[in-house]
């Protein structure tokens, strides 16, 4: 395979509250590769999102800090500094579209201004080529009439469609990597087709990669090429998608997929949920953080925190269900 255009090492983020300090993300290691598609999925709460902000230089500092890890990114560490020459990755290398667009545009401007800024900070357009610039990349957004709609404020537009204003302002400098924090959230069905369909003709068109977050597992089948499971801050497995979808060797992500809707008529149609809660991240356990849910735990998940395991190439589990003398005792 060749060399990731990010490579995530050891990331460890905290947050200090009145209740204490909040181990957010403890130990996350991935890798983005140019073409291809990352998905990070994990119920809310596991630390998705706070690992791409802590990337990006988006969590607020304080009450969080990264107190460990490598970002590197083209040779260079962007948790030490997020610019290269003096120019900020941000929108440049590194495009995000965040979750809620609603509240990620600022109202008292155009549409058309808002992704012209972008332009005009990152690659020195004048304000009318970077309107116009604007204006094209709405309508390769699918944004019908872009030159009218460019001139139009985020209150006339519809969640789909400031969606896709979010994704022409992120694709406006053309970045190597594209981070789509949920993108589907809050749409209806049809929109979010709509929306999957529009990244995945710009990632072919511009072969750049994208980290789609999410915990919808039929977004996760229909996108990605890699995914990785989080749970309580930690990476558990992580694999090709078919590897995740059709051999998982994780329990949690087992779990995930139980409680998948299915439309397979050999299948049992009743959901399955997974019981209890994620673990308090104030006092993480000190074995693996899904012992008290897991329906396969043994005395060692409680005390020791498990080793990752490697399944098969590029397949990896962080459970103590496939350490040697488990598999031994099995046969």
């Amino acid at each position: 395979m060749t060399e990731p255009l990010l490579s995530v090492s050891d990331l460890e983020v905290e947050f200090d509250t009145y209740g204490g300090t909040i181990h957010a993300v403890r130990g996350v290691n991935f890798d983005v590769h140019a073409g291809k598609t990352l998905a990070i999925v994990g119920e809310s709460g596991c630390g998705k999102s706070v690992t791409v902000q802590s990337i990006m230089g988006l969590i607020p500092v304080p009450p969080g800090r990264i107190t460990s890890g490598t970002a590197m990114l083209s040779g260079h560490d962007i948790l030490q500094s997020s610019t290269v020459n003096g120019q900020d990755i941000r929108g440049d290398r590194i495009g995000m579209i965040f979750q809620d667009p609603m509240t990620s545009l600022n109202p008292t401007m155009n549409i058309g201004s808002q992704i012209a800024e972008t332009l005009i900070v990152h690659r020195g357009y004048t304000r009318k080529q970077a309107f116009q610039r604007a204006v094209e990349l709405l309508d390769l957004s699918k944004i019908p009439e872009a030159d009218k709609r460019a001139r139009q404020y985020p209150f006339e537009f519809s969640g789909g469609m400031l969606q896709r204003a979010m994704i022409a302002m992120a694709i406006a400098c053309e970045p190597d990597i594209l981070i789509a924090d949920e993108p589907t959230t809050a749409l209806d069905v049809t929109i979010q087709a709509q929306i999957l369909d529009l990244l995945t003709d710009l990632q072919r068109e511009n072969g750049m990669a994208i980290v789609l977050i999410t915990h919808d597992l039929g977004v996760v089948a229909r996108m990605a090429d890699e995914v990785m499971v989080m749970y309580a801050g930690e990476v558990v497995e992580e694999g090709t998608v078919d590897e995740i979808f059709y051999n998982p060797g994780h329990p949690y992500t087992v779990g995930l997929k139980a409680a998948m809707p299915t439309n397979n008529p050999d299948t049992d149609l009743r959901l399955t949920p997974i019981d209890g809660s994620p673990p308090d991240l104030f006092d993480p356990p000190p074995g693996c953080g899904y012992c008290a849910r897991c329906p396969e735990a043994m005395q060692i998940c409680k005390d020791t925190p498990p080793d990752t395991f490697q399944l098969a190439d590029g397949h990896t589990a962080r459970c103590w269900l496939h350490h040697e003398g488990r598999q031994a005792a099995q046969t």
